[in-house]
């Protein structure tokens, strides 16, 4: 008996089954094919697709999964804005998957900053000599103060800007207004 139940269990385990990570997306599906008009079930990974969630002021927060964010709708805690055109079913209800949600309450966030450093200078100028506008490597790129150190300049978000050798030392211990830059 225990052989016949084994079997069994075998059996179900490695029968074909009718999952939706098994089934073809109806794009791929070749016209002259018999599944060509049917329904096809959603992907498995719906459920992990990108929402955008909105603090109750309109804010962007977070992105997180559908079905966080299915959560958050069903328990009362937030508000679908915008909806996907797919639909998430259960026995009894079917439910419109959101692209976008809102927070019903307001959550302070804290203000997240980012570490001031030669790299994340480099990112937010995009590798880009902000004087002659030209893209280097990050290798032949240099950081130089708008405001020069001696002149009270401190290292900063707004007094940094990422610069290639050349411009650095045409403008020296200059503002980029005394070097003639614009």
């Amino acid at each position: 008996m225990s052989a016949v139940r084994k079997e069994g269990v075998s059996s179900r385990r490695f029968a074909p089954t009718n999952s939706a990570s098994s089934v073809v997306p109806s794009s791929e599906v070749p016209a002259d094919s018999r599944f060509h008009n049917s329904v096809v079930p959603r992907r498995a990974s719906l459920m992990q697709e990108p929402v955008l969630v909105l603090n109750a002021t309109y804010e962007p927060i977070n992105v997180t999964a559908v079905r966080r964010a299915m959560v958050l709708l069903l328990k009362g805690v937030a508000q679908a804005e915008e909806l996907h055109v797919s639909e998430v079913h259960s026995a009894a209800h079917s439910h419109k998957v959101p692209s976008v949600i809102r927070l019903l309450a307001y959550r302070h966030i804290p203000q997240q900053s980012r570490a001031l450093s030669r790299k994340n200078i480099l990112l937010r100028d995009r590798n880009t000599c902000q004087f002659c506008g030209r893209v280097f490597p990050s290798s032949e790129l240099t950081l130089d103060h708008v405001v020069p150190r001696s002149r009270g300049g401190r290292s900063s978000w707004e007094n940094l800007v990422a610069c290639c050798y050349r411009c650095n030392n045409s403008k020296g211990d200059r503002t980029p207004e005394e070097a003639g830059f614009k």
